[in-house]
């Protein structure tokens, strides 16, 4: 069994700020999947996206309450080219209404940095080098 794509679902409250915010992180969108309830983040194309839906149409996938941005559901992980690239990413979401969570950890064989996006969603941004696995 293999996924052919993923496709994130997360609540948004505000689809303007949402599109400034991950357009300043150097991120795209599909717009032919994109409307005024939703935005097709790229996250890397034709394998990972992030569908970004408004709360109402959103409340139309679940019967269940959805997360609020206080609590945590899922950490929604990506992996750069670089460690600069972590830390470009996590810079430039800081400086453009994100949140930290956590410090920055180093494990000698990944390094990983976090932020809340502005609707309180988890993301971690991580750099991986299995040359340096620990034997």
């Amino acid at each position: 069994m293999k996924a052919k794509t993923i496709y994130v679902n997360l609540p948004i409250k505000d689809l303007s700020k949402t599109r400034d915010f991950w357009t300043k992180l150097g991120f795209k969108f599909n717009d032919q999947f994109s409307d005024d309830r939703a935005l097709c983040l790229v996250l890397n194309e034709g394998l990972i996206y992030s569908m970004l839906i408004t709360w109402e149409m959103f409340s139309t996938f679940t019967n269940r309450a959805i997360a609020d941005g206080s609590t945590t559901q899922v950490l929604t992980a990506i992996e750069v080219e670089s460690r600069e690239q972590v830390d470009q990413i996590v810079h430039l979401a800081l400086a453009n209404g994100a949140k930290r969570y956590r410090e920055s950890t180093d494990h000698g064989w990944m390094y990983y940095d976090s932020f809340a996006d502005p609707d309180g969603h988890q993301w971690e941004v991580m750099y991986t080098n299995p040359d340096q696995l620990p034997q």
